[in-house]
C-alpha cells in the first residue's frame, strides 16, 4: 500500500468527493471502509465507487486530459477494515465521513482507535453533530475538529471549519494551512448547529418553498430571480457586506415592514441591527457598520465591485440557456385559495 496524507473514515458520496478532491490538487487519499463486509460485498463496493470516480475525474480532467483523469484515480485507494493498521501509518489528516449517527461514528473511531497515529488530526465532516459532540468520540480531542464541506466536495472550495473549545490553536492552524495549500477556502465557525451556509441555506430555501406555497411565484420564475439576482449580487459581496453597503438603516426598516406586513416576526431584524442604527454605526455611508470603511478607498473598491459582479451577471446569463425540468406549480393559477391560505 502506498503511502498516503490523507485518510478517509467512510467510502460513501462525502468521502469519494473529498478524495477527489485532493487527488486532483496531487494529494494521495485512502478511502478505508469500516463497515464489516464479506470480501464479496467489499468487491461490489470496491468496483462502484471506483466506477463513480472514474467518472468524475474523467470530468474534472476535461475531454483532453485521459492522462489527467488515470493520475486523479491512482492517487485514490480504498481498502478495507483489515487494512486499517497500513492505511493510517502515514496520514496527517483524518477525515471522518461514516453515516450521521452518533453510534456509527463511535463505532467508527473504536475500530481505528489502535492504529491512528496521535499526530494525525481528526476532522468530522459531519453536517449534524457539533465538535463538541465528536470530541468525546476521539482518543486525545485536542486535535479534533469539524469541517464541513459542500457538495460536491470535489468542486466547491468552500470548507467550514469548527473547532471546539479544547481543540488545540495549532491543530486549528495546520489544518487550515494543509486544505489552503491544496485548493479549499477555509472559513472559521464557532461550535453552532448549521455551521453558516446551512443555516442560511435553511432560510433561504424554506422561504422559496413558503413563496410556492401562498402563490406568491412560480418555482421557475423564483429560481430565476436568485440566479440572476440574489445569487449574483451575495456573490460578488456576501450577506454581511451587503447590510453594510445598502445601510444596516435600510434593513432595520425593511425588516419591520416585513415582519408587519406579513404577520411574520421571523423577518424581525435582530438586536446587534438595531443597536448598530441607535448607534449611528450604519455601514459605508457613515464609516463603520459591521466593517470600518474609513481607510478603504471607496472609488476602488466601487471599480473592483463593479468588475466581479459584471463578471457573475455574465456567467449567470450564460447558465440561464441550460434546460430546466417542468414544474407541476409553474402551471397553477396564481393567488387562488388553495395557494393563499
Amino acid at each position: 500500500m502506498s503511502a498516503a496524507a490523507v485518510a478517509i473514515l467512510g467510502a460513501g458520496r462525502m468521502g469519494r468527493g473529498i478524495a477527489l478532491s485532493f487527488a486532483a490538487r496531487g494529494v494521495s487519499s485512502v478511502l478505508l471502509d469500516i463497515k464489516p463486509r464479506s470480501p464479496a460485498e467489499f468487491e461490489n463496493l470496491r468496483s462502484e465507487a471506483r466506477q463513480e470516480i472514474e467518472l468524475t475525474a474523467h470530468t474534472l480532467a476535461g475531454p483532453d486530459g485521459a492522462a489527467s483523469s488515470e493520475a486523479i484515480c491512482s492517487r485514490i485507494e480504498l481498502v478495507s477494515r483489515a487494512e486499517a493498521d497500513a492505511a493510517l501509518t502515514s496520514a496527517e489528516i483524518l477525515f471522518e465521513a461514516v453515516p450521521e449517527t452518533l453510534e456509527a461514528k463511535r463505532l467508527a473511531f473504536a475500530a481505528i482507535a489502535d492504529f491512528l497515529p496521535r499526530e494525525t488530526i481528526v476532522a468530522s465532516t459531519s453536517s449534524t453533530f457539533l465538535s463538541t459532540d465528536i470530541a468525546g468520540l476521539v482518543p486525545e480531542p485536542q486535535r479534533c475538529l469539524n469541517a464541513h464541506w459542500l457538495n460536491p466536495a470535489y468542486l466547491m472550495p468552500l470548507v467550514e471549519v469548527s473547532p471546539h473549545n479544547g481543540t488545540d490553536p495549532e491543530i486549528a492552524a495546520r489544518f487550515v494551512t494543509f486544505l489552503k495549500a491544496h485548493g479549499k477556502v477555509p472559513v472559521m465557525c464557532a461550535p453552532s448547529a448549521g455551521y453558516i451556509v446551512p443555516r442560511l441555506q435553511a432560510l433561504v430555501m424554506n422561504e422559496a418553498a413558503r413563496m410556492v406555497q401562498e402563490g406568491v411565484a412560480t418555482p421557475h420564475d423564483i429560481d430565476k430571480a436568485i440566479r440572476v439576482g440574489f445569487g449574483v449580487r451575495y456573490a460578488s459581496m456576501g450577506v454581511v457586506e451587503f447590510i453594510d453597503f445598502g445601510g444596516c438603516d435600510i434593513l432595520n426598516y425593511a425588516s419591520a415592514y416585513l415582519a408587519g406586513a406579513l404577520s411574520a416576526d421571523r423577518f424581525a431584524a435582530p438586536e446587534i441591527v438595531v443597536r448598530h442604527v441607535r448607534e449611528g454605526r450604519l455601514g459605508l455611508k457613515t464609516g463603520r457598520g459591521f466593517y470600518d470603511w474609513r481607510d478603504l478607498d471607496l472609488a476602488e473598491y466601487r471599480r473592483s465591485l463593479i468588475e466581479n459582479l459584471n463578471a457573475h451577471i455574465e456567467q449567470a446569463m450564460r447558465a440561464e440557456q441550460t434546460v430546466r425540468p417542468p414544474s407541476a406549480y409553474d402551471a397553477a393559477t396564481m393567488n387562488t385559495s388553495e395557494h393563499s391560505q
